[in-house]
């Protein structure tokens, strides 16, 4: 189990997929054999060696790719895209739209991402309404017409 400062992180036993250089996903999904315990102070990043089913000899000795793994699971967790939160003077806030149609900017602390999506750790309710487009132009108090848009937490 590695640590983060915050919360453990814990990985072993979960699958792993593998994300080819062309940008799709391995079909056989792997397992984690062991992890590094040094971070390396340029990257943020550890070791991990992890083994992957290759039936077919489809991976190949020096191939390259990515590795995805589930470390934690958040329930009811609020999903903003990262371009609909804007870093402001050292904080982080959104446009939340009021019941008069009138913008207000409020702070919030974002947590994990999600492809391109950003986990909203507090300062959001569900069921707020947040401008996701067009924040140039936005100021408090703009009054702007909401237009519901489908967003997935896969960042589509």
């Amino acid at each position: 189990m590695a640590t983060s400062s915050k919360h453990p992180i814990r990985f072993f036993g979960n699958p792993v997929e593998l994300i080819l250089t062309d940008g799709s996903t391995y079909p056989q999904k792997g397992k984690i054999l062991l992890a590094d315990r040094q971070v390396d102070a340029n990257t943020g990043t550890i070791r991990i060696v992890a083994a992957f089913p290759n039936p077919g000899n489809v991976l190949r000795p020096g191939q390259y790719g990515r590795v995805r793994v589930e470390t934690t699971t958040k329930k009811d967790a609020l999903l903003l895209p990262q371009s609909a939160v804007v870093y402001l003077q050292g904080s982080y806030q959104v446009a939340v739209v009021g019941g008069d149609h009138k913008v207000s900017m409020r702070a919030v602390k974002p947590g994990a991402t999600v492809g391109t999506m950003w986990v909203i750790d507090d300062g959001l309710k569900p069921g707020e309404q947040v401008v996701v487009g067009g924040l140039q132009q936005i100021r408090e108090g703009t009054l702007v017409t909401p237009k519901p848009v489908h967003l997935s937490g896969k960042g589509n």
